[in-house]
């Protein structure tokens, strides 16, 4: 089996600059409009522009199949690293 790549490597180039350009200008913050509990994962949802509900179910799956406790240890940090949206109200 074949597999023909039709994106030249400087267009990749280009598209992951771009992709990258836009993340770095944002600033990550807990939501405090799409929250569960802290807005840890709201806020990581909007800062990568994905769907808060899915990256929660992720982050829970994730965090049982490594026996939990490093996920919640995580999720405790980010907690109190991650400003709160002085924006959102």
């Amino acid at each position: 089996m074949i597999i023909q790549i039709s994106i030249l490597p400087t267009e990749l180039v280009g598209l992951l600059a771009a992709k990258t350009s836009h993340l770095m200008n944002k600033k990550l913050y807990r939501s405090k409009q799409n929250k569960a509990i802290a807005g840890v994962c709201g806020g990581l949802a909007e800062h990568l522009g994905w769907d808060a509900d899915k990256l929660r179910i992720g982050y829970v799956v994730l965090s049982i199949l490594s026996a939990a406790f490093p996920g919640l240890l995580v999720y405790l940090v980010l907690w109190f690293v991650i400003p709160e949206n002085p924006v959102q109200r």
